[in-house]
């Protein structure tokens, strides 16, 4: 449930698998469906399969350009030194590369949307200065963000949570859909103010 009603960032949270970047990614969708002039900037992360199995990550713009985020086998030169996260290598590099010039704050920007700001994203040095960079630039965000283990938030989440214009989404399977028509329907409004 969300844990509030208002304010111009929604963060979005769940279990592994729960449907985070579907519902970005239709959110996403039914915005530029429904008025082609807004003016969105951002990312979102997609899974890598192979069969069943999750091989890795990549980062793709909302203008379907993408790059590696993390992967299970990398041959790349340096790939050794890469951080890791569980069995995956993080390419932060290439990360980087595609990411952060979509975080660049313009005064014309209506949205940011930001899939996700988990641990992976933040090995990146950069990363989350332009997190607060755009939060600081009172445009609106829908974002994801990895639900606590063991009951503790990574840092800069629990940063993100506590803001003031924060209102947190939790998914499950059994209420997905109905959020995203919640969330759709708040950003709307929101934008629609603008």
């Amino acid at each position: 449930m969300a844990a509030g009603s208002s304010g111009r960032f929604f963060l979005v949270t769940g279990p592994p698998g729960v449907g985070k970047t579907t519902l970005i990614i239709r959110t996403f969708e039914s915005l530029k469906s429904s008025n082609s002039a807004l003016k969105l900037q951002g990312f979102y992360t997609r899974e890598i399969r192979e069969g069943r199995e999750r091989v890795g990550f990549e980062v793709v713009t909302l203008d379907g350009r993408k790059a590696p985020l993390a992967s299970t086998s990398t041959s790349s030169p340096g790939c050794f030194r890469w951080p890791t996260v569980g069995k995956f290598k993080v390419d932060v590099a290439s990360f980087e590369s595609l990411a952060l010039p979509e975080m660049q704050v313009k005064e014309d920007t209506d949205l940011f949307i930001i899939d996700e700001v988990g641990k992976m994203e933040l090995f990146s040095s950069s990363f989350f200065p332009a997190v607060l960079r755009i939060l600081e630039s009172n445009i609106p965000v829908l974002a994801s963000i990895p639900i606590p283990k063991f009951g503790r938030d990574i840092p800069g989440v629990a940063r993100l949570k506590n803001h003031p214009g924060s209102t947190v989404f939790t998914l499950s399977a059994s209420n997905r859909d109905a959020m995203k028509e919640q969330i759709y329907t708040q950003l709307v409004d929101l934008l629609g103010k603008k």
